[in-house]
């Protein structure tokens, strides 16, 4: 199993600390209610509940919403069609990701929650 260690390691928290700031500095100008990102925040995080079906399943849900692909689209699909609600939502999925992987949550290995792409979390 392939993870990150040593400064790597910290160069990808860092990493998702900038696009966790850089989301949320976004996200003023989008002229939305802070309070739909308080509220969205942490919505990501419903994809745990996976974990309740074994630790494959887990993995594979937290993953489809802790990909930055997903925010990526929407963010681009909100700029073609000019739907200013989508690119905050988009910019609020974003933060989290940046969040999580600030913190050393990463993508999830198969083996375990705590097993992820920046390597074992509480290590």
């Amino acid at each position: 199993m392939n993870q990150a260690t040593g400064n790597l390691r910290k160069v990808l928290r860092c990493e998702g600390l900038a696009i966790l700031i850089l989301s949320a500095l976004a996200f003023t100008y989008s002229e939305t209610s802070w309070i739909l990102f308080a509220l969205l925040f942490l919505a990501p995080d419903l994809s745990l509940i996976g974990y309740l079906l074994g630790s494959k399943a887990g993995a594979m849900s937290y993953n489809a919403t802790h990909s930055i692909i997903g925010p990526t689209i929407c963010i681009g699909v909100s700029i073609l069609t000019d739907h200013h609600t989508q690119m905050a939502i988009g910019l609020i999925w974003s933060a989290h990701i940046g969040f999580d992987r600030s913190l050393g949550y990463g993508l999830k290995y198969t083996k375990g929650f705590k097993h992820t792409h920046l390597g074992k979390i509480g290590k």
